[in-house]
Parts: structure tokens; sequence; C-alpha cells
């Protein structure tokens, strides 16, 4: 076991090296870093001057002794200047990531709560109008737009019928009616992908050998479901599960931009809009991060619950 976390451990740490890398060398490669680090330069500034910020910048070194002091900032916790504003970017990272965290942990969790009963129910009830029913929610899942999906909700449930705000992200975590509306159109698709997934590895399950002999011999149908069927069926949705919350942090752009919601995915599509390479950089890295961290939960997750990767 302690084999496997170390191996585990450092492919993500290469994974880790290797995107900041990525990033860096992209940032260095759309254009001269100068002129997107330094846009002052061609309006009144004096060459000498700008000389010496490119000299503070490390701009005339080359790029493996840039990428030295750009990676030791970062791990000492400075992620360079926002050029819209010449502030710190650290402090509006730490401000604006708990609103994003906040909103797909609420997704990831009512998708959770929810799709992976349905997925199990309408695998039990094969055939029926439960089953039915229960793909049909999830190609609507699937299919219809997150951005639309927002839209439509904004316009009947806080226009038409005015029961929820249309927007911002208001106070506190629980009994927040502004997160509602967010939380639903975020957690839609990830509901399909658990429903889907968790039918398919129940279904198979359920076809075994082993679960037929269990209800040969009189075991109860909850204990064929729960105990034998879904214990043996988890590791599909479990390896989608860090993923899924990946991906809900990484993919809540739509949401944000639809509803106003102060997150650092919206901060990333503000920083596209106005050019802010190093905004988009650190929004990037973190969004890597994140990725990674989850995955390599997820990997010792997994070997908890199958024995058969802790002999391996």
């Amino acid at each position: 076991m302690a084999k496997f976390i170390i191996r585990r451990f450092f492919t993500s740490f290469l994974a880790l090296i290797a995107s900041t890398i990525v990033v860096f060398l992209i940032s260095r490669v759309i254009s001269d870093p100068a002129v997107l680090l330094l846009p002052m330069e061609g309006y009144g500034m004096d060459p000498v001057e700008f000389e010496k910020m490119k000299d503070a910048l490390h701009l005339n070194d080359n790029v493996v002794v840039q990428y030295s002091y750009w990676i030791g900032g970062i791990a000492k916790g400075d992620w360079g200047d926002d050029l819209a504003t010449r502030q710190p970017i650290a402090p509006k990272l730490k401000e604006k990531w708990w609103p994003t965290a906040q909103l797909a942990l609420s997704a990831f969790i009512l998708a959770t709560v929810i799709g992976i009963p349905l997925g199990i129910f309408s695998a039990v009830k094969r055939g029926t109008y439960l089953d039915i029913g229960g793909r049909s929610f999830a190609v609507l899942g699937q299919s219809l737009p997150t951005f639309w999906l927002g839209i439509v909700g904004i316009f009947i449930f806080a226009v038409q019928l005015g029961w929820l705000p249309s927007g911002t992200m208001g106070e506190g975590f629980f009994l927040n009616k502004n997160l509602i509306m967010p939380t639903v159109v975020l957690a839609w698709l990830p509901m399909a992908g658990y429903m889907r997934l968790v039918r398919s590895a129940m279904l198979d399950v359920l076809d075994s050998e082993y679960i037929k002999l269990a209800r040969s011999k009189g075991v109860s149908q909850r204990s064929v479901i729960w105990k034998h069927g879904f214990r043996n069926a988890i590791l599909a949705p479990l390896t989608f599960a860090g993923v899924l919350l990946a991906g809900l942090i990484t993919g809540s752009i739509a949401v944000e931009t639809v509803f106003a919601w102060p997150g650092i995915a919206r901060w990333a599509v503000e920083a596209v809009f106005s050019n802010n390479l190093t905004v988009l950089g650190a929004v990037t890295l973190v969004f890597t991060f994140a990725f990674i961290a989850l995955n390599f939960i997820v990997d010792i997750l997994y070997a908890f619950v199958d024995p058969r990767l802790r002999l391996t």
C-alpha cells in the first residue's frame, strides 16, 4: 500500500511540474512577455526605466532562469500582479476561490445524493416506468446546454414566479436562496452522468452469478442491492467522483457567468476579454492543481476500496 501511495504521489508531482512548465512556456510563446507584462511601453515611458522593469522581472535572462524565478515566486505565494489593477494576484485569488469551491461542492453533493440512488433504482427496476423516467432524465441532462438551463431557470423562477434571486452570491452557505439555482443548473449534467454510470455498473453486477446465488439462498432484496450489488459496483462512480469534482470547479464558467457568481471561473472569463495574462496563468495553475490533487485522492480511495490495487 505504501509503495502504491508513493508511486501515485510521484506521478502526481511530475504532472504538477509538467503543468507549470506548459503554462510558463505558453506565456512566453504567444507574444513578447515584455509587451504583455509591461504594456506601458510606447506610451511615454522612458526606455531606461522600461529596461529596469524588465530586469526586475528577469525578462532579460534566459527562459530557464525566468522559469526558476517564476516558480519560486509561486512557491512563496507570489503569483504576480494583476495587469488590470496592478495589485498582487494572491489576495484576490483567495477571495475568488471560495465562491467557486462553494458552488462546486454544493453541486457535487446534490449530484451524488440524487444521481447515485437514481441509477441504482433504475437498474433494479429495469424496464419499468421508473427506469424509463431515469433514462429520460439522463438524456436531458447530457443534452441540454448548461448556460441555456441557467437562462431558462432565471426566466421561470426569478422573472415569472419570483421565487429565487436571479444572480449574485448572497450570504451564508446553508439556507442561501442565491445558491439554489446555480447549484441545480451545475449539478444537472453530473447527476445524469452518475445515473447512467451507476445504472450500467449495477446491471452488470446484478446479472452476475454470485448475485443469483445470494438470491437463491434467500438473502433479502435490500442486502442484495446494497451489500452485494452496490458494494461491487462502487468502483466506477468512485472514479467518476474525483474527476467530477475537479470538473465542477473548472467547468463552472458558464454558471458563474450567467448567475453573476463572483468566483474564480468568472474572473478567468473577464481576464480573457481583457487579455490579462497573469490572471489567466494563475487561474489555469489553480485549476490544474485542484484537478491533480483530487485525482490523487481518488487513487488512494480506490486502493482502499479495491484490494487488488494494494497487492499489485
